[in-house]
């Protein structure tokens, strides 16, 4: 299954980071095809300026340096985020970056007024998100409501093939967290990540 690793941190040594490269590893260990997109490392702009905003949905170019991201999210069957949660949502980086790519034309299809959006990624079968918080479960599932998890799961989901399935791993109180918890995490990520793509079949 061709898989897309998105990963939204700044610092290469960071834990996010380490996420990502686990990630990476069990879809290649499984004999997929994988692509990483780190988006800090990438320099990516996450801010849509005044004239993209204007020519959004209109037909208009799309700005060149959206091509190698646009290219990559048609390309996969799978889209994995990585992303540590900052004030119950992903990093800034990380919304402006399906704000500037999950676009009209790309990843869905522009309903008339009163239709419904058409999804336009159909070749995605599966979309996930590798996380960490500070908060402990309890406050981030019951009073916070898990943040992140209805617009990077339910939403996206909305752009792509009928039967998508999807999968949320969280590691809570990252802040706490010794190294064998750590540990036990990143075994968990491995094999959720072999467990779900060997599910939907090497595409």
């Amino acid at each position: 299954m061709r898989t897309l690793v998105v990963l939204a941190h700044p610092a290469p040594e960071s834990f996010a980071a380490a996420l990502a490269q686990a990630v990476t590893e069990a879809a290649r260990a499984g004999g997929h095809e994988v692509r990483l997109l780190d988006l800090c490392a990438l320099g990516f702009d996450p801010v849509m300026g005044a004239e993209e905003w204007r020519g959004y949905g209109t037909g208009a170019p799309v700005p060149p340096d959206l091509a190698q991201h646009i290219a990559a999210l048609r390309w996969a069957e799978a889209v994995v985020f990585v992303h540590p949660t900052w004030w119950q949502g992903p990093p800034a980086i990380l919304k402006g970056w399906l704000d500037r790519v999950w676009r009209p034309g790309v990843a869905f299809v522009q309903p008339a007024p009163g239709g419904a959006l058409r999804p336009a990624l159909t070749d995605l079968r599966l979309i996930g998100v590798v996380t960490t918080m500070a908060a402990p479960w309890w406050v981030a599932t019951l009073v916070m409501g898990t943040p992140g998890r209805r617009m990077l799961l339910r939403g996206l989901r909305a752009c792509s093939a009928p039967g998508t399935r999807t999968f949320w791993l969280s590691l809570h109180g990252i802040e706490t967290a010794d190294a064998p918890r750590r540990a036990r995490f990143v075994a968990r990520v491995r094999a959720r990540i072999a467990a779900e793509l060997a599910r939907r079949g090497a595409g």
